[in-house]
């Protein structure tokens, strides 16, 4: 009897639940994965609540080892790499006990491909014995150090542009040792081809997709806001700077003056993990912080507007397709846009100022915006699929081999 190939399957954290970006691609391609190889599984969570997911996913593979990551400890490895001329993120996902785990797992198993997730997973596997092996940068994490010194202090600005500088370099090397690198969309492996033209033929992009079932603006949720609110809402994990950054640039900037005409508007910040600075902005009337819920989708629902205002970041922003999804007015800033094909003003609104963001969210909230948003959903079914076609030619077909003697 023939048996599937061994694929080692490396990920910077848990794949579920799928409830924050980078989970939510990572799962979606791990049961793709499933199914058609004996999967083993190695990665790390950092949220002591995903415990209780360890026995899915090890039912899911062949084996597993999936070990809890230390916040502060991490932070504190990675300075390490000051001194090895190495990039902080890479100390930051360093453990030798993975590292063990997945020496034994080549040496027993031998699998014959790797799909790693995550660049800084990609030095586990590079001297490893492995014919195939696959990275998923999903973005180019680089870029995002370069804007974060942009907004920081003398120190800070100094340290993270030495990330920007090291990460760029470590994830050049990579794609030129493996076989080939996906990104997440076309404007993230134009940024990367732009800086290293010379690789340009091993990048691929592979777009994130959007359950059209779950994210179905036809269900009924219960409304968690109060009875004639207006409601704008953001979506996002509140621990990451990006978010964290987004909803005080629009709380300094946007909500003051609509508020001062709207007294029954009210900004609803809805996430886990809210940092000192975001549980700060609930002691402002009208500002609510959620902290972490069960179901995102009841505030989207009932949301008035949904807004993304990002000021730093890259990729693709999962929490816009899913209000687009769900056939909700979105009003996001150029660079919360970036990665989908989206029509200003037909399907999302697009503001750069703060007067802009003021005007796009006062014209939603005083006009029936129906239309604007069954487009874009509409945009969603046809551009955001799931598809993996692009994972399967990478790895190339799924090959039945004889199993090996005892």
């Amino acid at each position: 009897m023939c048996e599937l190939e061994h694929l080692l399957f490396l990920s910077h954290r848990i794949p579920y639940p799928p409830n924050k970006g980078d989970k939510i691609r990572s799962w979606h391609v791990l049961r793709h994965l499933v199914g058609r190889y004996k999967v083993h599984l190695g990665c790390f969570y950092d949220d002591p609540t995903d415990a209780k997911y360890l026995p899915l996913l090890r039912s899911l593979c062949e084996t597993a080892c999936i070990i809890p990551l230390d916040p502060l400890s991490a932070k504190i490895k990675s300075l390490r790499g000051l001194l090895r001329g190495e990039p902080l993120t890479v100390g930051y996902f360093y453990s030798r006990r993975l590292n063990r785990w997945i020496d034994d797992t080549v040496r027993h198993y031998q699998p014959s491909k790797a799909f790693v997730y995550c660049s800084a997973m990609a030095t586990y596997v590079r001297g490893a014995k492995i014919p195939l092996r696959v990275v998923d940068m999903i973005d180019l994490d680089s870029e995002k150090w370069r804007q974060y010194a942009e907004t920081q202090t003398l120190l800070r600005r100094s340290l993270y542009k030495r990330e920007h500088r090291e990460l760029f370099a470590f994830e050049r090397q990579i794609v030129a040792e493996f076989d080939s690198a996906m990104f997440v969309s076309d404007s993230e492996t134009q940024r990367f081809v732009t800086r290293a033209p010379d690789l340009a033929t091993r990048v691929h992009t592979m777009g994130n997709g959007v359950d059209m079932e779950y994210f179905s603006p036809n269900a009924e949720y219960p409304n968690p806001f109060g009875v004639g609110t207006e409601t704008a809402v953001f979506t996002g994990a509140m621990d990451y700077w990006p978010n964290v950054q987004a909803v005080c640039w629009f709380m300094a900037n946007v909500f003051p003056k609509l508020k001062k005409n709207r007294p029954n508007f009210e900004f609803w910040i809805v996430g886990r993990n809210p940092t000192k600075a975001v549980l700060q902005l609930a002691n402002r009337n009208g500002v609510k912080v959620t902290g972490s819920v069960d179901d995102v989708r009841p505030y989207v629902a009932h949301a008035s507007v949904v807004v993304a205002p990002l000021q730093i970041g890259c990729g693709v922003q999962n929490k816009v397709l899913e209000a687009m999804a769900m056939a909700k007015p979105v009003v996001v800033s150029p660079l919360a846009c970036e990665g989908i094909r989206v029509a200003d003003g037909r399907e999302v609104l697009v503001a750069s100022e703060p007067g802009q963001f003021v005007d796009c969210i006062d014209h939603i909230l005083s006009s029936a915006s129906h239309e604007m948003g069954m487009r874009a959903r509409l945009r969603i079914e046809h551009d955001f699929r799931w598809d993996f076609s692009i994972v399967d030619r990478l790895l190339g077909r799924p090959i039945r081999t004889q199993p090996r003697a005892a």
